[in-house]
């Protein structure tokens, strides 16, 4: 199966990347490093030159951009040579860069794949940061119902795809998401036992079609971006 790299170089070695045309579901703790692992995986798809859409419904593209300079990413290049696409849904009507469209937002609250109709027909990775703007008031069987189709369209449309949820949706919604997705990393912060400090740690959930460590993995964030510190590779 083809695989699009992350840029995150032990978890490339371990997975070979992130398969392409399916969509992967990343969760995890406030300040855990969700935006960053996403920035970071846009980053990385533009270098191997794939066109990548990043929809945001918290940030705006400025503050995408300033915490990708924090990296010396220098993600406005990529945006200049139509590589990469920040779409914002922060507001009651979408403001875009380096695309003309408009979205109504109060028309999309739960509907998930609308998101996607008016992204350019040549996106080939996006990053969905994050889905829970959409989720309120939505029941289980909603959600399940909802994010099942916004997986198919992805796939249909042979998308590489990283959805976000926030650690409330995911709590209510997680186990859900996870029947849906080809794949699942989960972001943590937790206190080491034996040196009683904070850390933070990545679990692969799931990844089909690919051996994946059982072990947590640590890593830090630092002027690289994320940087896995200590893995188990699977037997």
């Amino acid at each position: 199966m083809e695989r699009v790299k992350t840029g995150i170089s032990v978890l490339d070695h371990i997975t070979g990347g992130f398969p392409a045309s399916r969509t992967m579901l990343l969760t995890g703790d406030a300040g855990s490093g969700k935006t960053i692992f996403g920035l970071h995986f846009a980053k990385n798809s533009c270098d191997q030159g794939l066109k990548t859409a990043y929809i945001t419904t918290e940030e705006d593209a400025h503050d995408l951009n300033t915490q990708g300079n924090s990296f010396n990413w220098n993600l406005e290049k990529f945006q200049e040579n139509g590589l990469l696409n920040f779409i914002e849904l922060a507001g009651a009507r979408a403001k875009v860069t380096e695309a003309a469209m408009s979205i109504d937002i109060g028309t999309m609250k739960g509907n998930f794949a609308k998101i996607l109709q008016n992204i350019p027909e040549d996106i080939e990775v996006i990053i969905l940061d994050s889905l829970g703007s959409y989720t309120a008031k939505l029941t289980p069987y909603e959600f399940r119902d909802r994010f099942d189709l916004l997986v198919y369209e992805l796939k249909k449309r042979d998308i590489t795809a990283l959805v976000i949820l926030d650690s409330a949706t995911s709590h209510e919604f997680n186990e859900l998401a996870l029947f849906s997705v080809y794949g699942a990393i989960n972001l943590m912060k937790r206190e080491n036992p034996y040196t009683g400090r904070r850390e933070r740690v990545m679990d692969i959930v799931k990844m089909r079609s690919t051996k994946t460590p059982t072990q947590f993995m640590t890593y830090e964030i630092n002027s690289n971006g994320i940087e896995i510190l200590s893995s188990s590779e699977p037997k």
